[in-house]
């Protein structure tokens, strides 16, 4: 932990407010992480889902999603093919790590491929699980979560035509390892989340201000590719491409121009140091008249934070992602709410596994990934919108609000906070 610590303060500046660290020193952060997942989660999660082997194989350019996780940061991608052999112990307390591949990955991972020995990769993967002797030897399939079924056809049926009948019958899908693994953030990477949070939100808070738009001029385009050249310049990359969206009192006005009365809608998202963040917030372009956004449109606001409340109040372990949608809604509805929840997992990947509160198209449950029960340590993007009609509005308002929150097993907190207030704009 005091090594994280003192990596923390080594950073230099991009805005009055973000900061990013060196690549020297974001790499030394992802090292450290890793090993602590390795040494100190791994095993438990191991443990909890009763497999005490875990084979992960994959190939370059043709990545398994959670490989890309375990890599250390040195490794842009795996090597030729990559085999990565866990084996836990819970007798002894000991977890092995083994790479069946020409290389050690990295610090963490020893080679176990004496290729004088075995010259065909699959018969030392095989010797090496003979001598280990599992109990089960658990691989990346999955029918619910594609984070999870990272083992491609051609691997699976190479590996399972180097095994007998009797090691066939031990094979299991990783799925419940798979998806903990992928879903349980430790301390250590909640140390860094706020740093990322911080910085999401200085970029959109400068992206909605005069310093950027400029009513009659600027348009949606314009400032997407703004959101994305900011990226660029601060040395970060996205995970999807950022959208603007103008909801206007008038309909038939549909031009991409932001204007004086529009009221304005980001998503916007990053990724540093192997976590995401995914973020929608909303502002409005004052008239020449006005001197704060419009009451109404605040209150709307303020009415779909209520919503997030209702969802995030429902927050329990063992509650499936479908129990928890379907009582939000209820008690939104009951409260004059007119609501749609699509709230997801986030962490290593911007739409992660874990449990699925909701789609925009699946508002009566999920199969599958909204069965999954809610765990402890766990992120969230908590995605949704709301439908207010306002006087002088051809349509309802949507107001779409998205944050990311950390849930600790007794209580949900928001790790920057949340918009409460409408960003605004001047219309000068």
């Amino acid at each position: 932990m005091r090594k994280i610590l003192l990596l923390l303060t080594l950073h230099f500046f991009i805005g009055a407010n973000a900061q990013v660290k060196s690549l020297r020193v974001q790499a030394e952060i992802i090292n450290d992480v890793l090993a602590d997942r390795f040494n100190n989660l791994l095993p438990t999660l191991m443990d909890n889902a009763n497999m005490d082997c875990w084979v992960l194989i994959t190939r370059e350019y043709n990545e398994d999603p959670i490989v890309r996780t375990m890599l250390p940061a040195e490794w842009i991608a795996a090597r030729r093919r990559t085999i990565l052999v866990f084996y836990r112990n819970k007798q002894k307390n000991s977890l092995e790590k083994f790479a069946v591949a020409r290389y050690a990955v990295g610090k963490e991972i020893k080679s176990a491929w004496d290729v004088e020995a075995f010259p065909n990769q699959y018969e030392a993967l095989v010797a090496l699980l003979r001598k280990l002797n599992p109990t089960k030897i658990a691989i990346n399939t999955s029918v619910d979560y594609g984070h999870a079924d990272g083992l491609d056809h051609t691997e699976y049926a190479e590996f399972m035509h180097a095994l007998n009948a009797s090691e066939q019958a031990k094979v299991v899908s990783s799925e419940p390892l798979a998806v903990s693994w992928l879903e349980t953030r430790t301390k250590k990477e909640m140390l860094l989340y706020p740093t990322l949070l911080k910085i999401t939100h200085a970029i959109i808070k400068e992206g909605f201000s005069n310093k950027v738009i400029k009513p009659n001029v600027t348009t949606t385009e314009d400032l997407v590719w703004w959101f994305r050249q900011q990226l660029s310049d601060k040395g970060l990359i996205t995970w999807f491409h950022p959208s603007i969206e103008i909801q206007r009192r008038v309909t038939n006005e549909k031009d991409e121009v932001i204007r004086p009365g529009d009221f304005l809608h980001v998503d916007f998202g990053i990724t540093y140091l192997r976590l995401n963040s995914d973020v929608q917030e909303q502002a409005y372009v004052l008239l020449p008249t006005e001197k704060k956004v419009p009451q109404n449109l605040q209150a709307a606001l303020t009415k779909t934070n209520q919503l997030q409340d209702f969802l995030t109040h429902e927050f329990a372990i063992g509650k499936s992602g479908n129990e928890i949608l379907k009582q939000a809604l209820t008690k939104a509805k009951a409260a004059g709410i007119n609501p749609s929840i699509y709230t997801h997992p986030i962490g290593f990947h911007g739409h992660a596994a874990g449990t699925t509160i909701g789609m925009w198209d699946m508002q009566n449950g999920v199969p599958g990934s909204g069965d999954y029960t809610m765990h402890a340590h766990t992120c969230y993007s908590i995605e949704l919108n709301a439908t207010h009609s306002i006087p002088g509005w051809d349509k309802p308002v949507r107001v779409a609000l998205e944050q990311n929150g950390f849930f600790n097993g007794t209580q949900f907190e928001y790790i920057d906070g949340r918009q409460t207030i409408v960003h605004t704009i001047q219309s000068k």
